[in-house]
């Protein structure tokens, strides 16, 4: 199956044209290469809650996105704000998703645990937020790239009994 996805990138210099999107580069080679999914959206908003939560709604209800893949907003900073408007609008949380990209990361760098992003399920879309920097996106994502397809497959509701 060829999985929908859209990234969003939450960033005050990104959304001004300040700062070239690297960290969305790094996820479009990887849903491309490793996911072989196929990007249906893509946007830069600025660090607001309510421009999160807008572009999350309609990337899940317009464009029908199997997997929201955010970069951004997830540190420490006031301004890092995606966890918020995420748990905003998701209707069930996916913890195990977050805590084995913060494990996989913590082997390449403590940092990491500053990490507060989040994944949930809005609908029939896994919405995953994933650090801001190209090299946090790339070790976080490696983290659980195996196990998309299947969390795709029981969320589309095309995956069968347990096995």
């Amino acid at each position: 199956m060829r999985w929908k996805v859209a990234i969003l990138t939450a960033s005050d210099k990104g959304s001004r044209g300040e700062r070239e999107d690297t960290s969305a580069q790094v996820i479009r080679e990887l849903v491309e290469e490793e996911l072989g999914g196929q990007i249906v959206d893509y946007r830069i908003v600025p660090d607001e809650q309510d421009e999160i939560i807008a572009a999350i709604i309609e990337m899940t209800e317009y464009y029908q996105a199997d997997l929201i893949l955010t970069t951004g907003g997830t540190g420490l900073a006031p301004r890092d704000v995606t966890p918020e408007a995420t748990l905003k609008v998701v209707d069930r949380l996916v913890p195990g998703i977050a805590e084995a990209m913060r494990i996989g990361a913590l082997q390449k760098t403590r940092r990491a645990m500053l990490s507060r992003g989040v994944c949930g399920i809005r609908g029939q879309s896994l919405i995953i937020n994933l650090p801001g920097s190209p090299k946090g996106v790339h070790e976080s994502l490696m983290a659980i790239m195996d196990q998309l397809p299947h969390a795709l497959e029981i969320i589309s509701g095309s995956h069968g009994d347990h096995e």
